[in-house]
C-alpha cells in the first residue's frame, strides 16, 4: 500500500484535524504523530530514516494511505522520492499564533515526575518503554537539532517556521502541492484531491486545552494506532 498524501505542515497547524478530514475522505488510515505514541515499535523506521534517508517504508506505513504531522512532515521529501505519484498538502497559519500555540504543547517536555513514572512502567509494560525513547528521539532531531535549540526563542522560531514554508513551496511541484489553511474547510481539499464535499461540518480538534488528554490518550491506548 503506498501513501496518497504527505502532509509537510508542522505540528500545531491543523495536522489532527487534517488527519480526520482526510479520513472522513476515504484517506483511511492516516499517521500522525500520535500514531507513534501508540506505537513506539516504528520508531526503529523513523531513526533509521533519520540517519540512512531511507527505511523499510512498507513496514513503517504498513496499513497507512497518508500521513501528516511530526515526524513524517520533516521527511516529506523522502517520502516524496519513496512515493512519486503522492500529493503533498502543506498546512499553514500566522507564525506566531503556531508559536504560541507550540509552546503550550508540543515544546513542553514532560514533568520529571511523569518522565521517572513512565520510565518505571515502561519496566512492566513493554509499550509505555518507548514513550522515553520517543521523547528523548524527537528532542535531540527537533529541538536541539532542527529549531537549534531556540525554542524559547520566539522571534527565532517564527523565522525557522516561515523559511521552512518557503522551503516545502520551492521544492513540491506547484501541481501537487496544496497550501492549506484548515479555516478554509473543506471546498479546497476536495478540489486538490478531487473527491466530493462531505456535508458533515469540517473537523475541528487538538485545541491546546485537550492536547496533553489526547497524548495521554495516543499513550495509553491499548486498541492500537486508532486513538
Amino acid at each position: 500500500m503506498a501513501l496518497k498524501v504527505i502532509g509537510a505542515g508542522w505540528g500545531r497547524t491543523g495536522t489532527e484535524s487534517l488527519k480526520m478530514a482526510l479520513e472522513q475522505l476515504g484517506f483511511d488510515r492516516c499517521y500522525h504523530g500520535f500514531d507513534l505514541m501508540n506505537d513506539g515499535r516504528k520508531l526503529q523506521y523513523w531513526k533509521q530514516l533519520h540517519t540512512e534517508r531511507t527505511t523499510d517504508f512498507h513496514a513503517l506505513f504498513k496499513g497507512y494511505v497518508a500521513a501528516v504531522d511530526t515526524p513524517a512532515a520533516y521527511y516529506y521529501r523522502e517520502l516524496m522520492q519513496q512515493y512519486p505519484d503522492a500529493k503533498v498538502i502543506l498546512t499553514v497559519r500566522d507564525a506566531g499564533k503556531w508559536y504560541d500555540s507550540a509552546a503550550n504543547t508540543i515544546f513542553k517536555r514532560p514533568p520529571p515526575v511523569k518522565y521517572a513514572l513512565l520510565k518505571f512502567m515502561g519496566r512492566l509494560f513493554k509499550k509505555l518503554s518507548y514513550v522515553p525513547q520517543i521523547d528523548e528521539h524527537l528532542q535531540a532531531i527537533f529541538f536541539d537539532d532542527a529549531f537549534n535549540g531556540k525554542i524559547e526563542d520566539k522571534k527565532a522560531m517564527m523565522a525557522w517556521y516561515n523559511e521552512w514554508n518557503e522551503q516545502v513551496k520551492n521544492t513540491v511541484p506547484p501541481t501537487k502541492l496544496l497550501v492549506y489553511n484548515i479555516a478554509q474547510g473543506w471546498e479546497p481539499l476536495c478540489a486538490f484531491l478531487n473527491v466530493p464535499v462531505p456535508d458533515n461540518p469540517f473537523p475541528q480538534t487538538n485545541k491546546k486545552e485537550g492536547f496533553q488528554k489526547r497524548v495521554e490518550k495516543a499513550i495509553f491506548s491499548p486498541t492500537g494506532a486508532r486513538v
